[in-house]
């Protein structure tokens, strides 16, 4: 599989974690000293990986038990070496969000090394 295949087979499983509220998964797409970092609609978040998978699992139930519909757009994808920048849109618990997601390989597996957020609508 190629570079691009596995970042987004690695978006494809965060988008996933968050669509199942499991927070095993979201710890497996991230690298342990990730950053979460965005604004909600009551100001600045910014989290662990562990208080972002304790966010995902918190809602329950899950966005896809609870039948909302899922929208993952990858928008942009850059690599340059064992490192990538990706921008996408995804919609999470009612809100649309615009995501940067800063990626490296490490041991030859792509992880999510910071997410910066914005909430379009």
């Amino acid at each position: 599989m190629d570079d691009s295949a596995e970042i987004t087979e690695c978006i494809e499983r965060y988008y996933q974690s968050l669509r199942t509220s499991d927070p095993a998964l979201v710890r497996t797409v991230f690298h342990e000293q990730a950053r979460i970092t965005g604004y909600l609609p009551d100001g600045l978040h910014q989290m662990t990986v562990d208080e972002f998978a304790g966010f995902a699992e918190a809602q329950q139930p899950s966005p896809e038990a609870s039948g909302e519909e899922a929208m993952l757009e990858i928008l942009s994808c850059e690599i340059a070496g064992a490192t990538a920048v990706v921008r996408l849109r995804e919609r999470y618990l009612g809100m649309v969000f615009l995501d940067s997601f800063s990626m490296l390989k490490v041991d030859d597996a792509w992880c999510i090394y910071n997410k910066l957020f914005h909430v379009e609508s």
